[in-house]
């Protein structure tokens, strides 16, 4: 049998129930170590790390009333605050358990123990400590995430009017502790931009974890923000770690929150004005300080004005707010976005860098971009790839809008006004062409200069 349950530490005075333990979780641990003297726990400590420590609450000196079981713990988490203790005793009580708990304890057992029961609460605990585990790693791999935003740092800059006012306040608010609200459409970088806050935020050595609460139902909203205990409900079969404690310190990213139902709303305002969280199935409150990042795409504010967000979690999240500009109103960025797009996917595909004509970036910038960045990304990406050219030309690039007003131009052609007749052909023919001028002017009997100036002047 595979051992699961790491390195065990057992602390009790009394050398047959060391012995006993020792034997039966032998099987299932990768490594038990067993100490009669709790004088001993500190030097355990400052020289060895335990997945799972079991620590008797009742020692020589003290028969019966814990007081040197609790002692010892609290020696245990001063050491290692993410340590799994398991307290063990012969004369323990309701109250004495929820004690233990209140105190730091992961679970309680009384002695004689059932082999089968003891087994499955270290596997829970043992699950627990994997949740620690995550979040140390979590703030290891930080200077990892630090370094994927200097790769995006031309995401975080630009030359164009709305971006120096967004970038000036930014770096303002990024060195405060304040709450950020991230207004814009969908793919303007709003995560790009929470990230570059927390680096640039006192905070930055600590974690940043994001949440997409577009994609968390109702009924699992508490136990993914919260945390939940073994057994809260039918599929809590371990203990958890909610996002907001793994983030205690860091920064929180709530990504889509106008998708929030009022129910959820409430919950989440209630722990924002405590600042502590509970987890599902207990009653213990857990301190957290973290700094809060909300985004979204939707007007908070007319949804307030029509009862389906509320206000005051409104002015919980907004203390500032950053308004993302789209693309199209940022153009004067295209030249730095797209450099560093190409060369993005140049390493990524193991190619030259390509660049664009003169012509390939006039085309870009009489683009919409209903999608943003985004949308800007998959674009480049695409034509590195399809293309054989090394200087990308305007027949390289396809759009979705394109696309889109092609499966409007049946309708479109029942029309006898002029306009939208040629707008119709000269949509189907680029549609027909994927995009390709030279093959498509050809089909309308047009030059090439003739069918861009009719692009132009139909927007597409």
């Amino acid at each position: 049998m595979q051992p699961t349950l790491g390195k065990i530490l057992i602390i009790d005075d009394n050398e047959d129930v060391l012995f006993s333990a020792k034997m039966l979780l032998k099987r299932h641990a990768q490594q038990v170590l067993i100490e009669k003297d709790p004088r001993k726990i500190p030097f355990l400590l400052n020289h060895d790390t335990y997945d799972l420590i079991l620590l008797d609450m009742n020692f020589t000196e003290d028969i019966s009333s814990g007081n040197e079981g609790f002692f010892w713990l609290k020696e245990i988490l001063a050491r290692d605050p993410s340590a799994v203790v398991i307290m063990i005793t012969a004369f323990g009580d309701v109250e004495m358990a929820v004690r233990a708990l209140k105190e730091g304890a992961t679970d309680f057992v009384l002695k004689p123990w059932q082999n089968e029961k003891l087994i499955a609460t270290l596997t829970a605990a043992s699950r627990l400590k994997s949740s620690y585990k995550e979040i140390s790693s979590l703030k290891k791999t930080n200077s990892a995430l630090a370094s994927q935003l200097n790769q995006n740092v031309e995401l975080v800059t630009g030359k164009s009017p709305a971006m120096q006012q967004l970038l000036h306040l930014m770096h303002r608010v990024a060195k405060t502790d304040a709450d950020v609200l991230l207004l814009g459409e969908n793919g303007t970088g709003k995560e790009v931009i929470a990230r570059a806050l927390h680096q640039e935020s006192a905070r930055h050595d600590k974690v940043f974890i994001t949440v997409d609460m577009g994609a968390v139902t109702e009924t699992l909203f508490e136990s993914e923000l919260f945390g939940h205990k073994k057994g809260a409900f039918t599929d809590a079969k371990e203990d958890r770690v909610g996002r907001f404690e793994m983030a205690n310190g860091g920064t929180l990213f709530l990504d889509e929150i106008g998708n929030l139902s009022l129910a959820m709303q409430a919950k989440l305002l209630t722990v924002l004005q405590r600042r502590e969280v509970i987890r599902v199935g207990t009653g213990q409150p857990i301190p957290i300080d973290v700094r809060l990042i909300c985004a979204t795409n939707i007007p908070l504010q007319q949804m307030v004005a029509q009862g389906q967000f509320r206000q005051d979690l409104l002015y919980r999240i907004n203390t500032i707010e950053l308004h993302l500009p789209p693309l199209r109103n940022r153009l004067e960025d295209l030249p730095l976005l797209v450099d560093h797009f190409l060369q993005r996917y140049a390493q990524k595909y193991k190619q030259p860098a390509k660049s664009l004509s003169e012509a390939a970036l006039d085309r870009l910038r009489r683009y919409d971009w209903p999608g943003n960045i985004r949308e800007l990304e998959h674009v480049l990406e695409r034509a590195s790839i399809i293309s054989e050219n090394h200087v990308l030309q305007p027949q390289d690039f396809f759009f979705l809008r394109v696309q889109q007003h092609a499966l409007q131009a049946d309708t479109a052609s029942q029309t006898h006004n002029l306009d939208e007749v040629e707008k119709a052909t000269v949509v189907k023919a680029m549609s027909k062409y994927d995009g390709n001028i030279s093959k498509a002017a050809k089909e309308l009997g047009l030059s090439r200069a003739s069918l861009y100036r009719r692009l132009e002047k139909y927007g597409l």
